[in-house]
């Protein structure tokens, strides 16, 4: 397949490696990296195997062209880019999926292109880019695919096979909106939490908007080796699960139980909010906690919980 991924950090460069790795025809759209890229290709360094690709670079859409597949790996805050970068790499056969994080992702593609050429692709996996094309991947790496407001159709199974072919485990979620509210149940509270921790637990007790900044962020594993916060953890998982069961989705409390401890093999990682907070970028704050509160809110779940973290992050927001 002809494969463009746009949005090439940490996500887009790992699954599109994988996949140039396998033979399919990979085209990384580029900005700063593009020098790099093209000059050292990208390298995966991985605990499952190091390995280099050298995907076909690229500064502009209209110089890939039309593809089978788009890769959509852009943090949730560029989707305004949409219009300008996505339209020269699709036609109407093209398969259009985002891997990014959070709700309204897909809604935002719907605006631009037929709902049945939309797809999502929920990533659970631990990866850091240490520089321009050099990928770290920690743990995990499975990708969930689902089609947006439909069930599976042949083509989300021609696709997952062409995943795991190249390496990368895979499942085809039934209900993607479901699937997206059970990846919240770890991202709300690991993502948002580790910056939270800059305002410290007291900052969760406080209806004011005024708080001390002078703790420092948490990694998971400072997460869930202090009980207190463990516990708040536990109940934003819980939060988002009556948000979901609010809405329709048939989402168990046990979820949050496995999710921890699924968590626990990660060791210090920092997810991605946290490397965004830390380099003082905006982060994904309307994807990743407010529409999913306005959406548990509608559906009148009880969120408080969520509400306070909603509040701390829109304070420490390095783009506000």
């Amino acid at each position: 397949m002809k494969i463009a991924v746009v949005g090439c950090g940490a996500v887009g460069s790992y699954y599109g490696a994988k996949l140039a790795r396998d033979g399919h025809e990979l085209h990384f759209l580029l900005r700063s990296d593009y020098d790099a890229v093209r000059r050292n290709g990208v390298s995966i360094r991985s605990p499952q195997g190091d390995f280099q690709v050298r995907p076909r670079c690229a500064r502009t859409a209209e110089e890939i062209g039309r593809c089978d597949l788009v890769l959509i790996g852009l943090k949730t805050t560029a989707n305004d880019q949409f219009p300008r970068l996505l339209p020269p790499l699709v036609d109407s056969t093209t398969a259009v999926m985002t891997l990014q994080n959070g709700l309204g992702n897909e809604e935002r593609l719907a605006r631009l292109f037929p709902a049945g050429q939309i797809m999502g692709g929920l990533c659970f996996v631990c990866l850091n880019r240490l520089e321009p094309g050099v990928i770290h991947h920690m743990d995990h790496g499975l990708v969930m695919l689902g089609e947006f407001q439909r069930w599976p159709e042949p083509r989300t199974h021609d696709v997952a096979t062409m995943f795991r072919h190249a390496g990368i485990p895979c499942k085809v979620a039934a209900n993607l909106a479901q699937a997206h509210w059970e990846k919240l149940v770890w991202n709300t509270p690991f993502n948002g939490l580790g910056v939270a921790g800059v305002a410290g637990l007291e900052a969760f007790e406080s209806s004011t908007s005024s708080f001390s900044s002078s703790n420092s962020t948490l990694t998971t594993d400072k997460l869930l080796g202090d009980p207190r916060w463990e516990k708040v953890v536990h109940e934003v998982m819980l939060e988002v699960i009556g948000a979901a069961r609010a809405l329709g989705y048939d989402v168990p409390d046990s979820l949050a139980d496995e999710q921890i401890e699924r968590t626990r093999t990660m060791g210090a990682y920092k997810a991605s909010t946290l490397l965004d907070f830390e380099k003082g970028l905006p982060l994904e704050l309307e994807s990743l906690f407010l529409e999913p509160l306005r959406q548990a809110k509608g559906a009148g779940a009880s969120v408080p919980r969520l509400e306070s973290l909603c509040r701390i992050l829109q304070q420490l927001d390095p783009g506000k």
